[in-house]
């Protein structure tokens, strides 16, 4: 395009209004270049529009060539294509000097060709190796490096320039190796999945003296602010609360729905101009529910609703929902009670009946051992048969309360009585603890497990009022007269506790944000049990065809993909029960009543380590025993004192200051 032409263009279009706000007008090098040649009237004309500009870099020899021709044409400018002319003329002259002027030779036409006007011309000889010679030449001309690749010059660096009354300014530039750079000398910069062409260019200042960036869109309110209506709530007013001040007849936003909107416009390539605007009554009560808040925009009285709006399929049908914001559901919540019957068997459930078993195995598999390593050696366990036995259970389950009085003297005897003791104090601690809790703690479960159950008895159910969850309840198969409105989390934590016989339910359906709210604050008491149904969540509603709706939901992408949705779900869902876990997690407060009694597998190696070393010393009793009697007469030397032992000798020995043993006042001879 001539410059003459395009300035023409640009007086037009601004008596047309088109270089106002709003628009945007992009030029190629084929005016830009040529842009120091518009008088200053069409170029106030221009202001604001983007071009791109070869750019020439500034060099000493340029500065002496600009000089001289000022002085040999003055009032004339040289503009880049003179500069490449100039360029072009060297490389030329170069090529004629290396290839010589020896076969300055031309050849007759070819009369074939159809040349009638130049048939007196002939065909020069030396055309094909001036040709090659040219494709070599490589030198630093005025407009930088001169040099072929593969027949064509080297790729030239453009200038980004933004048009403003005084003329130019450079807002960056592009390379093929780095592509956009606000300066040629930085290091190249990654375009992340966060980064914008704004972080690569500077400061642009675009029609009608606009600092924003234009959408290249009109909004369907004719250039004026968004018009957001907002739901009026009367509770769970951590999503959406509208508060209007009586004395300065203001109102407030405020909420996660709110919050997140805001953060989602900060991230949006350019900017949205809006106003909230509350959908109630004069009075200040809601105007609607929500099917009706979203059909105003239908109707083109909002251009767009920002509030916990879910997403179904009904709605579509006449809007457009951006990309939900936050995943949601509809949850049952039912209440708990203490599944913990207290009666005289429960000091029995702390311990599986496993552990009892094994246990009570292991007292008398000790007992057993103890008793065969000290018959032997010590009176206290020889005597009648009766006596001996009623030993061995007395020795091994007084242990679990007090130390037995019978003495042990083997040294086998000992390790196992001590590996024991170690063992009964874990049992009994462990015991002792698990008791404590399950007397004092309760065990919730839950009263009602699912919504089939709620529809075969016939319950009555509560859902929340001007949600879509009616719709889904009586599609499920719940009758009118069975189904409860209810509008705040205190209205739901009556109706449960009352339960259906006193007026009240036995189950609420709520959405899956507002149940983290619920249970944020009566988590001991209620428990989420199943999520009937299924939908997308909460999206920001627009008019159908609207172009907003693809970039808000690009925006909600960068929001969800930041640190800033975690900082805003903590500050909204916060719990507000200090004994309630946080609703985020939203981690089970109450296990399950197995994963409280002890098992075998809680003390697997305590009893392995007590059966190894029964094992270890009655083995080695054994085999000691075997090889003094040399393999016969074993049980007959096992029933016989060991007078041999050091607890005999020391008996018998006068000089012994150590107490008597006590003696078992019976007859003892061998038992068989």
């Amino acid at each position: 395009m001539y410059s003459s032409l395009a300035s023409r263009v640009f007086i037009k279009a601004k008596e047309l209004g088109l270089m106002k706000p709003g628009y945007v007008w992009i030029l190629t090098t084929g005016v830009i270049d040529v842009l120091s040649s518009i008088n200053q009237k069409n170029v106030e004309a221009m202001e604001g529009v983007l071009g791109l500009k070869t750019y020439i870099q500034e060099s000493k020899d340029l500065d002496e060539f600009r000089s001289r021709w000022r002085e040999n044409k003055p009032g004339k400018e040289l503009n880049v294509y003179g500069l490449w002319a100039y360029d072009a003329i060297t490389a030329l002259a170069i090529a004629i000097e290396e290839a010589g002027t020896n076969n300055l030779t031309f050849s007759n036409a070819d009369l074939g060709r159809n040349v009638s006007e130049f048939q007196d011309l002939g065909l020069s000889q030396y055309g094909p190796m001036l040709l090659r010679t040219l494709s070599g030449v490589q030198f630093k001309g005025l407009t930088g490096d001169f040099r072929f690749v593969k027949g064509q010059l080297q790729p030239s660096v453009f200038e980004i320039v933004n048009v403003i009354r005084t003329g130019e300014k450079s807002i960056g530039f592009w390379t093929e190796e780095n592509g956009l750079v606000k300066k040629l000398d930085q290091e190249p910069q990654s375009m992340g999945a966060l980064s914008t062409w704004q972080d690569h260019l500077k400061h642009i200042t675009w029609p009608g003296e606009a600092t924003s960036v234009p959408r290249g869109w009109e909004i369907p309110t004719n250039g004026k602010r968004l018009r957001i209506g907002v739901p009026k709530r009367t509770g769970y007013t951590d999503l959406v609360k509208v508060t209007r001040d009586p004395i300065t007849n203001s109102t407030e936003f405020t909420g996660f729905c709110i919050a997140f909107f805001e953060a989602v416009i900060r991230a949006m390539p350019y900017d949205v101009s809006y106003e909230f605007i509350p959908f109630e009554q004069p009075d200040g009560k809601p105007a609607g529910n929500y099917n009706d808040l979203v059909h105003q925009v239908y109707l083109g009285n909002y251009d767009a609703v920002v509030g916990d709006t879910t997403i179904v399929a009904n709605r579509s049908a006449y809007v457009d929902f951006t990309f939900p914001f936050i995943k949601s559901g509809v949850g049952m919540i039912v209440p708990m009670k203490d599944a913990v019957k207290r009666n005289s068997m429960s000091l029995f459930k702390p311990l599986s009946l496993m552990l009892w078993l094994t246990t009570f195995v292991s007292f008398f598999l000790v007992g057993c051992t103890v008793w065969a390593l000290e018959h032997r050696v010590n009176p206290d366990f020889r005597g009648p048969p009766k006596f001996q036995a009623s030993t061995i259970f007395w020795f091994a389950f007084s242990t679990m309360v007090f130390a037995p009085r019978e003495r042990v003297f083997s040294f086998g005897a000992r390790v196992l009585v001590i590996t024991w003791y170690f063992f009964v104090l874990v049992l009994t601690q462990s015991y002792t603890a698990s008791l404590a809790s399950l007397l004092t703690s309760q065990q919730l479960n839950p009263t009602i497990t699912s919504m089939s159950s709620l529809l075969d008895k016939g319950e009555t159910v509560g859902y929340q009022r001007a949600s879509f969850i009616l719709g889904k309840l009586n599609e499920a198969g719940f009758s009118q007269s069975r189904l409860v409105p209810f509008d705040t989390s205190e209205e739901c934590d009556e109706l449960l506790r009352k339960g259906p016989k006193n007026g009240g339910v036995s189950a609420a359906f709520l959405e899956i944000p507002y149940l983290k709210l619920f249970l944020g604050q009566f988590c001991n008491t209620y428990k989420m049990v199943e999520e009937p149904f299924n939908v997308d969540g909460f999206g920001f509603v627009f008019p159908i065809g609207s172009p907003l709706v693809a970039d808000v939901s690009r925006a909600i992408l960068k929001v969800q993909e930041s640190p800033k949705a975690k900082e805003l779900e903590r500050t909204w869902f916060k719990k507000k029960e200090e004994s309630c876990p946080d609703p985020v997690t939203n981690p089970d407060p109450n296990p399950s009543f197995t994963s409280r009694q002890l098992g075998v597998d809680s003390f697997w190696l305590l009893f392995l380590v007590v059966f190894g070393v029964c094992i270890y010393t009655l083995g080695k009793f054994t085999l000691c025993l075997l090889w003094k009697t040399e393999g016969t007469g074993f049980w007959t030397a096992f029933q016989e004192p060991d007078n041999d032992s050091y607890i005999s000798r020391v008996e018998k020995s006068p000089c012994s200051s150590s107490p008597q043993m006590p003696r078992v006042q019976v007859q003892l001879r061998p038992y068989r």
